[in-house]
């Protein structure tokens, strides 16, 4: 039975401690660590993204390609790119694709699974991410029925009113868990996620995330350090604690032993060796970017993200140095979540 979260109860306040004490880092990671091995061992699951978009109907005040913002170049794939970039992935050794976008009315439903199925069509020993924000409970299901097998929507805050200072109105997250719930239901491996010191965030509105991640049981969990865009209402805020993400990305292995957990493109920006941390945190996932060069500076959710480099879908050697000197070993297959396997008490 697939059972994501430890068996152990932590209580508010223990969360609390782990969350802004700094003297916890080690142990925390330290834990992480532990579990992590005993369930994945070393291995690193490397996911292939594909930024098809920075179009985006959404004004959320924090996104540096929200609606609004006039001085984004923007851009869209076609569907023979975006095939053409997951094929050039496959060569690399990629087995699973993260098809990302902001939220894009140009892509129909119908578009949407003709990708997903001539991919399928062409590498069916290999898994399919969409992360395309939310849409109607019936194009969830097309893309499921099409082939797709996992889906990523960060939740952002599991309070309500918080959730009202980030996002513009007509927005509500009782509307983004919803479409979570739905996804669940439909048959997805789902991912759920936050960022970390996002304006105006308490403590107290991590522990909530949690709690609803409790409740969720996602196979994905991916979080990163909220990080300032100039272009947006929020430039003038602080970029998020990078040791605060750390102890975070930590926490969620401890409480969802079972889960994925990326090192983000947002903790290597951070931090030059962000996600090697990330990794020794409790991560077991990287994301390197397989979209054209070309394209791939345009898709600035935030200042100053990686984009070249050792973030480069082409740099796999590189990756995977990185990789091995951090402790760990890039491995190539859809990397599925592991399912239940024993009592984990920690």
């Amino acid at each position: 039975m697939k059972n994501f979260k430890n068996t152990t109860y932590y209580t508010d306040e223990e969360l609390k401690n782990w969350i802004e004490d700094e003297s916890m880092n080690e142990w925390l990671a330290d834990t992480a660590d532990r579990i992590r091995r005993d369930i994945y061992g070393d291995a690193v699951y490397i996911r292939g993204l594909i930024e098809f978009s920075n179009f985006c109907k959404n004004d959320c005040l924090y996104c540096g390609i929200r609606k609004s913002n006039k001085n984004v170049d923007r851009y869209r794939l076609t569907p023979e790119e975006i095939i053409q970039c997951a094929d050039v992935g496959y060569e690399l050794g990629f087995r699973t694709y993260v098809l990302q976008g902001g939220e894009d009315t140009y892509y129909t439903d119908d578009m949407i699974v003709d990708i997903v199925k001539e991919i399928k069509a062409k590498h069916p020993d290999t898994a399919i991410t969409l992360s395309l924000g939310i849409k109607p409970y019936e194009s969830f299901k097309r893309f499921y029925d099409a082939g797709a097998d996992r889906y990523l929507l960060r939740q952002e805050t599991s309070d309500s009113e918080h959730f009202k200072k980030l996002h513009p109105a007509g927005m509500t997250m009782e509307e983004r868990h919803e479409a979570l719930w739905q996804l669940k239901e439909i048959g997805y491996q789902v991912g759920g996620g936050f960022m970390v010191d996002s304006p105006y965030q308490t403590t107290e509105d991590l522990i909530k995330d949690l709690r609803f991640l409790e409740k969720l049981e996602p196979d994905m969990i991916g979080i990163g350090p909220f990080l300032t865009s100039h272009d947006t209402p929020f430039k003038d805020f602080p970029n998020g604690s990078y040791t605060k993400t750390l102890r975070l990305v930590s926490i969620l292995r401890i409480l969802f032993p079972y889960a994925l957990i990326p090192a983000t493109t947002a903790l290597g920006t951070i931090n030059p060796l962000g996600r090697e941390m990330g990794l020794k945190a409790g991560a077991n996932v990287l994301m390197p970017n397989l979209s054209p060069t070309m394209y791939r500076k345009q898709y600035q959710l935030y200042d100053n993200k990686i984009c070249t480099g050792d973030e480069a879908a082409e740099c796999r050697a590189c990756l995977s140095m990185r990789v091995d000197r951090a402790g760990y070993e890039i491995v190539t297959d859809r990397g599925d979540v592991i399912t239940r396997k024993a009592e984990l008490v920690y």
